[in-house]
């Protein structure tokens, strides 16, 4: 550290040094040494400023720099050509095309930079490390489901969201049906992609890559998730198989809720509402807020009673999670709806008085 900051104060005494010897723009030898001195400092801070920027920012932005500074110089031949004979003005304008150019190529190719797959060209690049915004690929069914909003907004997904072009070519055929259905949904992942896009802490980036021989959407995601080295996050069952057979990586959002619901251990007891019959033969079943179903024992009768009772097992399905409990009425509480809601009421304290009425004094 101290042999870099060293490198760094000779850098800048050399370039006051040689301002100071030289004497540009005809100034005094003080002045030039300031000069030179504060052109040494801007240049050590700019380098401080590229230590932060990623490879591929950097490659990205030299591109697009070299691309906006090649556009200018053509455009400049038209500009002097088209313009009148007045060469100050030829200049000014030329200058500014240069300079909006460059800007517009180093901005541009920066952001786009971070999807160029540095490790695929092998030597110098393989062992440059994963960027710190990885991606995420978004296919059609997470978007129309609408969750992966809620959980962006959450903070738990950082990076980069990216959504390819045909799948925003799907979602809009879908919201085009003639099916009212699928049209509704269509365009609820529309407005999806709309709250996604206003999450400051997200960059959600479109990609026009498209893989013309391949048909179906799920293939050309596989495809894609191949190319840049990212997860794909959905909640379709059939496409976390076939991601997983070619080594990609998936999120599925399905997973997340059924890894998030509540543990209930056998023995636990559990208070529930049994709302309607079960399959098997004095069976009742009871739902959490969740969505979970809970398969009751001895239950038939209790159809819409809130009852206490006995977790016995749990069961993992690809589905979700399934309770089975079981109940006695000689060990376990039967509540009546109407009484629990008295007394979370009466748990409340007594409600106000409207303005300007007051309780009748007895006599």
């Amino acid at each position: 550290m101290i042999d870099i900051l060293l490198i760094r104060a000779f850098f800048i005494i050399v370039i006051g040094w040689s301002a100071y010897a030289l004497r540009p723009f005809q100034l005094n030898p003080w002045m030039s040494a300031l000069l030179g001195a504060l052109a040494g400092c801007a240049i050590v801070l700019f380098e401080l400023r590229l230590r932060e920027v990623s490879l591929k920012r950097l490659i990205g932005s030299a591109f697009g720099s070299v691309l906006g500074i090649i556009g200018a110089y053509f455009i400049s031949l038209v500009i002097g050509r088209a313009l009148p004979n007045d060469q100050s003005t030829v200049s000014f304008v030329q200058i500014l095309v240069l300079l909006v150019m460059w800007y517009v190529g180093l901005v541009i190719g920066a952001n786009k930079g971070d999807m160029l797959n540095l490790a695929a060209l092998g030597g110098l690049f393989g062992g440059e490390k994963a960027g710190t915004q990885p991606f995420k690929i978004l296919d059609t069914s997470v978007i129309i489901d609408g969750r992966i909003a809620d959980i962006s907004e959450t903070g738990f997904l950082d990076g980069i969201l990216v959504i390819p072009q045909f799948v925003l070519r799907e979602l809009q055929l879908v919201a085009d049906s003639a099916d009212s259905m699928k049209r509704n949904r269509g365009r609820r992942g529309l407005d999806v992609l709309q709250r996604i896009q206003k999450i400051p802490t997200l960059n959600v980036q479109i990609l026009e890559d498209d893989f013309p021989a391949v048909r179906e959407v799920d293939m050309k995601l596989i495809e894609l998730a191949k190319v840049y080295s990212c997860k794909i996050v959905t909640n379709d069952f059939n496409l976390n198989k076939v991601a997983q057979l070619h080594g990609v990586d998936v999120l599925n959002i399905n997973e997340l809720a059924n890894a998030l619901k509540p543990v209930v251990l056998p023995g636990e007891l559990m208070r529930v509402f049994i709302l309607k019959e079960g399959k098997e033969h004095n069976q009742g079943v009871a739902y959490l807020d969740d969505g979970t179903m809970v398969v009751v024992d001895n239950a038939k009768r209790m159809i819409s009673k809130t009852i206490d009772i006995s977790v016995t097992s749990v069961l993992q399905t690809t589905a979700g999670k399934m309770i089975f409990g079981r109940f006695d009425d000689k060990v376990h509480s039967v509540f009546d709806n109407k009484h629990i809601q008295d007394r979370q009421e009466r748990s409340q304290g007594p409600r106000e008085q409207p303005a300007g009425i007051t309780p009748q004094q007895g006599s």
